[in-house]
């Protein structure tokens, strides 16, 4: 099978998860001269479609497709939503010998997401137009042959260390212009905070890297929008724009108080919210009140 035909074949598809996703994945074994499951592995013990695994919460499911050691794929319809859809296969990760790919797929865009312990996470998306392009197909063809060559060279240490670096010099920052430590410090646990939870779905999504996206352009805004949004989170209810924000009990978000960030400041702050907050623990760099 060739790019076109295969790329031709499945923008006109109409056919749901149940009745495309075998044949989906069969097309994409041909058109990256691939063996399928049922010709590698006949006996299907450790390459095969329909997987049977437990939840992590111990109940029964299933991975579309799956092969020990490289990836457990997971389908949905087009224009599905893929975070879900990864989030589905992830609670089976354990049952199926924690394979170090997890693939997500609508038929239309495939997104590969690495997971090797102690290594940061990183998303590959390839969708259907790119196929045309021998990269994306290499790319590919190693998440369904030879997944190490797609294992992050970064470390969750590196990163970690990389984030506290950034704060350790924003906290300095803001104390040398004369702010209290104790303000300093929680208003630094706070930014942190809110990378964390929105990268773990505590917050809606992007939502505070969006408002330092915004801040950069007008750092006098900074303020306004980072009030706006510890208030919310103070308060049992509250909204941010057309966003629901949950409240967060435990004493961090008490008020909606925030200190000035200037441009170069705002920029660090955003550089770091583009880190993938899900793999650092807010505890590891939390801030400590220091004498100014």
């Amino acid at each position: 099978m060739t790019p076109l035909e295969f790329i031709d074949k499945w923008e006109a598809s109409r056919l749901k998860e149940r009745s495309g996703a075998q044949e989906h994945f069969i097309d994409l074994c041909r058109l990256l001269d691939l063996q399928t499951s049922a010709e590698a592995d006949p006996e299907g013990e450790t390459y095969c479609f329909e997987k049977g695994a437990k939840k992590d919460i111990g109940r029964d499911g299933f991975a579309d497709v799956w092969k020990r050691d490289c990836f457990a794929w997971e389908y949905k319809g087009k224009h599905a939503d893929l975070d879900k859809a990864l989030d589905y296969v992830r609670r089976y990760t354990p049952g199926l010998d924690n394979p170090p790919l997890l693939i997500v797929s609508d038929m239309e865009t495939i997104r590969i997401h690495t997971c090797w312990t102690n290594t940061v996470s990183q998303t590959h998306e390839i969708r259907l137009h790119d196929l045309e392009n021998a990269e994306s197909r290499e790319k590919l063809k190693w998440a369904m042959t030879e997944p190490e060559r797609l294992k992050p060279g970064i470390t969750r240490h590196a990163v970690t260390e990389q984030a506290a670096s950034t704060f350790a010099g924003i906290a300095h920052s803001l104390r040398e212009k004369g702010n209290d430590p104790q303000v300093v410090a929680q208003f630094i646990n706070r930014l942190i905070f809110c990378m964390f939870a929105e990268d773990v779905g505590l917050l809606p999504k992007d939502l505070f890297t969006r408002m330092l996206g915004q801040s950069k352009a007008r750092p006098d805004l900074f303020v306004k929008f980072a009030s706006e949004l510890f208030g919310a989170m103070a308060n049992k209810s509250g909204t941010v724009g057309f966003d629901e924000i949950e409240w967060f009990n435990g004493g961090l978000f008490n008020d909606d108080h925030s200190l000035a960030l200037d441009k170069a400041e705002i920029e660090a702050v955003y550089s770091a919210a583009k880190l993938d907050w899900s793999e650092i623990s807010p505890v590891v760099i939390r801030c400590s009140p220091q004498p100014g």
